[in-house]
């Protein structure tokens, strides 16, 4: 299945992800490149739910550029098996090697990323368009930051996870929904 097909068979959450997903099927659709961050404008990535088997925790980094607990994931790169992209990312931001609790997307957002400077250069605002798996991990395995991106790697209950983040709109409108999401995945 391509990336296409997963989009227009994905049944929204809410209203949030119904917009967001009828505008990266548009997009797509267009022909634009979007998996690459030559796109300056919008391009694609993937982020990953980590979760124990138990569903009562959440695997969360301290980002460098966002100065918050958040979830892991990464850019796309030429890659169009965003599951994969989101399996490399975990792996090389905690050291966890995780698997897919399903191959399905669990969540889909459009995120605006304020301009920043990274390794040096600036990176202009642009869209992220992006799609989040969720994967369980081992929480009693070991885990690692990687340094040149985030300053930690945690373990935290769920309702914890959303008190560490400091961004409120993450919070409310993406970590909040990623919870809410388990129950149709109970513990193993």
């Amino acid at each position: 299945m391509t990336l296409l097909t997963d989009l227009k068979n994905y049944q929204p959450f809410n209203e949030q992800e119904a917009a967001d997903v009828k505008e990266m099927i548009y997009r797509l659709e267009t022909g634009e490149e979007l998996f690459l961050r030559s796109n300056l404008a919008e391009h694609f990535t993937a982020s990953a739910w980590v979760v124990n088997p138990a569903r009562d925790k959440a695997l969360m980094a301290y980002h460098r550029i966002y100065d918050s607990w958040a979830w892991l994931g990464g850019h796309a790169d030429g890659d169009q098996d965003l599951l994969h992209v989101a399996l490399k990312e975990v792996e090389e931001e905690s050291g966890v090697k995780a698997t897919p609790v399903t191959d399905q997307i669990y969540s889909i957002e459009i995120l605006t990323v304020d301009g920043h400077e990274k390794k040096g250069k600036y990176v202009p605002s642009h869209l992220h368009l992006n799609v989040t798996y969720l994967l369980e991990a081992d929480d009693s395995l070991p885990i690692r930051p990687k340094e040149d991106e985030n300053k930690a790697v945690a373990w935290f209950g769920l309702d914890e996870a959303l008190e560490k983040s400091t961004e409120p709109w993450f919070v409310d409108r993406i970590y909040s929904k990623l919870n809410a999401k388990l129950k149709d995945y109970p513990a193993r």
